[in-house]
């Protein structure tokens, strides 16, 4: 690969990663091309690129997103980040990049997504995450993985929005307590403000699928693509696991 530099732009620099053989590549050259991405100057969501700067990104890498044998590995090591989170030190997301497949575009994509959540939701013994919706419908829903909720942001080379262009199938997986805590804080509107309006400048347009918690359910946004109001999670909820405690709306109930 190139040496990373901002002086390129952020859209064209994607498109040279993706034309390059970065899934063949040694691990450490698959994370440098994601932090490359996340750092660059014009790439709009200030929340990615503190935690890469901070490094506080646990980034792993795996093969094919397509491969049934993802679920168990990924839920034991989005576990072990969970458990390992110190909040003194910042927001910190989780990160799964994967080697292939090759992708045919944006409903592909959203087809490996869900059913790579469904696989996580399958294989995990823990309820649902306090203070969230189980139902994918509900407009306070939030993804629960070993008993913690997450917010989850697909990217892949075939996405339509230049920010959710990642060089390879990619998943993060935010902790959703923090969000809470930057609404808590205060600053939450200021920073969503600003990450759209970076966003617009950008893409040259908005973003038709950003919404706020508490609206539209925000499983519509996970995949990045866009969708219209009929539109339904496949995700199937266990109902064993899905009965947990009151949703949470900025740390209040519901």
């Amino acid at each position: 690969m190139s040496a990373p530099t901002s002086d390129v732009p952020l859209e064209d620099r994607l498109a040279q990663l993706g034309d390059s053989d970065l899934a063949e590549l040694p691990h450490h050259d698959v994370v440098g091309a994601l932090e490359e991405m996340v750092t660059h100057d014009d790439y709009p969501c200030l929340g990615a690129r503190s935690v890469f700067r901070r490094h506080n990104a646990v980034v792993t890498v795996l093969d094919d997103l397509s491969d049934p044998g993802n679920a168990s590995v990924l839920l034991e090591r989005l576990a072990e980040f969970a458990a390992g989170v110190e909040p003194e030190a910042g927001f910190a997301s989780f990160v799964a990049v994967f080697r292939g497949p090759q992708l045919e575009g944006e409903r592909h994509f959203e087809h490996l997504l869900w059913q790579l959540l469904q696989r996580l939701h399958d294989a995990d013994p823990m309820p649902w995450a306090d203070g969230v919706a189980a139902d994918p419908g509900d407009p306070h829903f939030a993804f629960s993985a070993a008993g913690t909720a997450y917010f989850v942001v697909g990217m892949h080379p075939r996405a339509s929005r230049i920010a959710r262009r990642a060089p390879l199938p990619t998943l993060v997986f935010n902790l959703h307590e923090q969000f809470e805590a930057l609404r808590a804080s205060g600053r939450f509107e200021r920073m969503r403000d600003t990450i759209r309006r970076r966003d617009e400048e950008l893409q040259g347009s908005l973003n038709p699928m950003v919404g706020d918690h508490g609206g539209l359910t925000e499983a519509r946004q996970y995949a990045g693509r866009r969708v219209g109001a009929r539109w339904r999670s496949p995700l199937v909820v266990h109902e064993e696991r899905a009965v947990d405690g009151p949703v949470l709306v900025d740390g209040e109930p519901a």
